[in-house]
């Protein structure tokens, strides 16, 4: 039997990159899926291309109101909830000293208040039914500095420490863990390079390669399935030893 046989997803930030190679994965291993995302366009495109199992909803993480009506939405699209992952994001590359109020309150609106207002407003859900299993999006930079990102370094930390908390005061109801990816392929990430800087970053990981979305899609499909029911509270880093030695702070 797929691992997620008659579960019922919803994938904030669902739309591209790791969201949507979550959302694939998730339909192969046999669930139906909500995604959501800011570009209706775009949204409509993958929902096309993902199948009849499939709905995209827009949403802005960051408005809570939002927030409601999306999660209130998928619920009666999926008849429930069984498992959120919360893995709507942005980042913006700039020195520290450059950062301006209007981009620090964007990243921490998205990263890490979204998050928030997605996990309460589907915990709550969860909570009143019949439990389920909260997956949130967090990142190798919630470990170790990485220049240039500070504010995204910011909120990927807090994720780690909401996830914590929120595994404590939602057991045994539902299960909460986060995945911490170092560098992963998304066109997100891809936009930000130029070739040179993709070849050093790759010479820096000991497996000399960005993960490809699937891949850490694998890790959320195995997550959020009743193989791990007795996983709760754990953040689980996939990096391709790109933290085990350090080798992220130089």
């Amino acid at each position: 039997m797929p691992l997620l046989e008659r579960k019922c997803a919803l994938v904030t930030g669902g739309t591209t990159g790791l969201g949507l190679g979550i959302a694939e994965r998730f339909l192969r291993e046999g669930a139906q899926v909500v995604i959501t995302g800011r570009d209706r366009d775009l949204g409509i495109r993958d929902e096309q291309a993902l199948g009849p199992q499939a709905r995209f909803l827009p949403a802005d993480a960051a408005d809570p109101d939002a927030v409601a009506a999306s999660v209130g939405a998928a619920v009666e699209h999926l008849k429930g909830l069984d498992v959120l992952v919360n893995n709507a994001g942005i980042s913006i590359r700039h020195d520290f000293l450059k950062i301006t109020p209007e981009e620090w309150d964007k990243v921490i609106a998205v990263n890490l208040t979204g998050v928030f207002y997605m996990a309460q407003t589907a915990a709550r859900h969860m909570w009143k039914h019949d439990g389920g299993v909260i997956l949130q999006t967090a990142s190798t930079n919630g470990f170790v500095g990485q220049p240039y990102y500070a504010d995204y370094n910011a909120t990927k930390a807090g994720v780690i420490e909401l996830t914590r908390t929120m595994a404590l005061e939602l057991a045994p109801k539902v299960r909460v863990c986060a995945v911490a990816p170092g560098y992963v392929l998304t066109p997100m990430q891809r936009a930000e390079y130029t070739d040179a800087m993709l070849d050093e970053v790759n010479r820096k990981i000991p497996l000399r390669r960005h993960a490809k979305p699937e891949e850490i899609a694998a890790l959320f499909a195995f997550l959020a399935s009743d193989d791990a029911a007795y996983i709760t509270g754990q953040v689980y880093t996939i990096d391709g030893a790109e933290t085990a030695g350090g080798l992220a702070s130089r």
